[in-house]
């Protein structure tokens, strides 16, 4: 079986899960195999914890899920040292931190110093504690879910962490056909005899994301993402443009698109299919495009633009 024959196969497992999220799953899988992090935008209650466990138990990879409330410390996020008496020294407990899929669920309701606690996990793959660094496994992803802002009891993610997200995506409701389908299934016990099958591994994973990095890039794409990029930089209606984070961010789930699809080189089109999910949370659009009535599809819109002259 093929790498791209495994993705695709996933994709069909987890969908037996979430119902009418053909869109989202592409997106989350994307990510994955671009070794990149994911924040879903929305409100409680529309399958996001269930998309991530679906996710992990068809790859078969270890995961860790925490409710991110306020009482929640750095040290439950990343581990602990602890006295042993046996050995007469300081022994290490792990965190929730360390596996292969770490679900961080309302990441916006607890302190800005425990989600600062992932930081360095998501971008270095490692975690400090007491001034020992401890390697996370190779293959690492995070999921983390935030409440719309102005929620009861969130916190506002700083610009810096929203960076290190590779894609941020909405789930939405189900319509009402995907809903009434999802319900007869739950009442009727119906998923209980279809579970998620376990198609790939964590080294599976590990191959494919190595085989999405060959992805051929051609000059002129670099040239095309490099100008989005400045396009949103000098925009009046955008206060803060996308970083060279979100430049390379692109890159790489713009490979990751054109292996699900079957193909060893980068189009155009796989760009343009991943600028949203790649863009929406780093764009910080002005007072005063708000004031307008311009949405984050209408700067995106304009910038595609722009970066098309």
């Amino acid at each position: 079986m093929t790498g791209y024959e495994a993705v695709n196969k996933i994709i069909g497992e987890v969908k037996k899960v979430i119902k009418g999220k053909d869109e989202v799953i592409h997106q989350v899988i994307t990510a994955i195999i671009a070794d990149g992090h994911i924040l879903i935008d929305d409100i409680p209650g529309v399958g996001k914890t269930s998309l991530a466990l679906a996710m992990s138990k068809a790859m078969s990879l270890e995961y860790n899920r925490m409710q991110f409330t306020p009482d929640v410390l750095p040290s439950d996020v990343t581990g602990f040292s602890m006295y042993n008496k046996k050995i007469n020294d300081f022994e290490y407990k792990k965190g929730a931190v360390i596996c292969n899929l770490f679900l961080a669920d309302e990441i916006n309701r607890t302190s800005s110093k425990t989600q600062s606690a992932l930081l360095e996990a998501m971008e270095e793959k490692t975690v400090t504690v007491d001034a020992n660094t401890y390697e996370l496994p190779e293959v690492f992803n995070v999921i983390a879910t935030q409440n719309p802002v102005g929620s009861i009891g969130t916190h506002m993610l700083p610009e810096s962490q929203m960076d290190r997200f590779m894609f941020c995506v909405s789930m939405g409701y189900p319509s009402i056909e995907d809903e009434a389908k999802l319900l007869k299934e739950k009442f009727n016990g119906e998923n209980d005899n279809n579970p998620v099958r376990c198609i790939i591994d964590a080294k599976g994973l590990s191959i494919i994301k190595n085989e999405v990095k060959k992805v051929y890039i051609h000059d002129d794409i670099y040239m095309y993402v490099s100008k989005l990029a400045a396009a949103s930089r000098r925009l009046d209606s955008v206060e803060l443009g996308i970083s060279p984070r979100g430049s390379i961010a692109i890159m790489k789930a713009a490979q990751a698109n054109a292996y699900i699809n079957g193909r060893d080189y980068v189009t155009p089109d796989d760009v343009n299919n991943v600028l949203i999910p790649a863009t929406r949370h780093r764009i910080v659009i002005s007072a005063k495009a708000k004031a307008e009535g311009k949405n984050i599809m209408y700067i995106l819109n304009q910038i595609a633009r722009e970066a098309r002259k």
